[in-house]
């Protein structure tokens, strides 16, 4: 009996020592670990709440910034500056144009020269007057006009006048020449000589470039 009762007091002991076991971890550290989920949910929502903040600035930052630069490059390439000779804006030299010259009977004769852009060439001829001359001795023509006429700019089919009258004097000590020396300005390293036939020559005078063939008789 008393083994029995030995043994039934063991039982209780262990019973009540498996309680106070359960009991204690539930009244002591169970605070703890009861704390542990809420901080852990805690740093989860500030991980939460901070990661859309830092999200959208990382991935605003790339995207903004392509876009400034496109917007830049498409900037710098709207506003690039023409290189190539004879491109608009630029003055024309006589290696972009074709000439041609004919005879006119008015005002006494003179010389019409015409000057027109070569294909793929958009150029500006500027306003001071046609720089023309004859024979090796440079005969220069002066001014048949009072005023620097404007700006003309050649691309196509646009075409500009200036016309020569060889000889404003009615004296008798013209010169002979066959040729006329035409350039579009005295600085032009590449002026053209272009044939007009058998010519007097003697005080000649040019007038400004013209959209029209009537506005380049001079001495009207």
């Amino acid at each position: 009996m008393r083994t029995r009762r030995l043994a039934l007091t063991a039982a209780a002991v262990a019973v009540l020592a498996a309680a106070a076991t359960a009991c204690g971890p539930e009244n002591g550290d169970g605070s703890s670990a009861a704390a542990s989920p809420v901080a852990t949910a805690a740093a989860t929502a500030a991980a939460t709440t901070t990661a859309p903040a830092a999200t959208p600035s990382k991935a605003t930052s790339p995207s903004g910034s392509a876009s400034a630069s496109t917007a830049t490059s498409a900037s710098a390439a709207a506003s690039a500056p023409g290189t190539k000779s004879g491109s608009p804006g630029q003055n024309c030299a006589t290696k972009d144009l074709t000439f041609t010259t004919r005879t006119e009977s008015q005002a006494g004769g003179f010389i019409l020269i015409t000057a027109k852009a070569k294909p793929g060439v958009s150029c500006t001829l500027p306003g001071p007057h046609a720089t023309i001359a004859f024979g090796s001795g440079g005969i220069e023509a002066a001014n048949a006009e009072q005023a620097v006429g404007t700006p003309i700019t050649l691309g196509g089919d646009k075409v500009a006048y200036a016309g020569v009258n060889p000889k404003s004097t009615k004296g008798n000590q013209e010169i002979e020449f066959t040729d006329v020396i035409v350039a579009v300005g005295k600085a032009d390293p590449d002026p053209v000589s272009l044939p007009v036939g058998p010519t007097k020559v003697d005080k000649p005078v040019v007038t400004n470039w013209h959209t029209v063939p009537k506005d380049a008789v001079p001495g009207i």
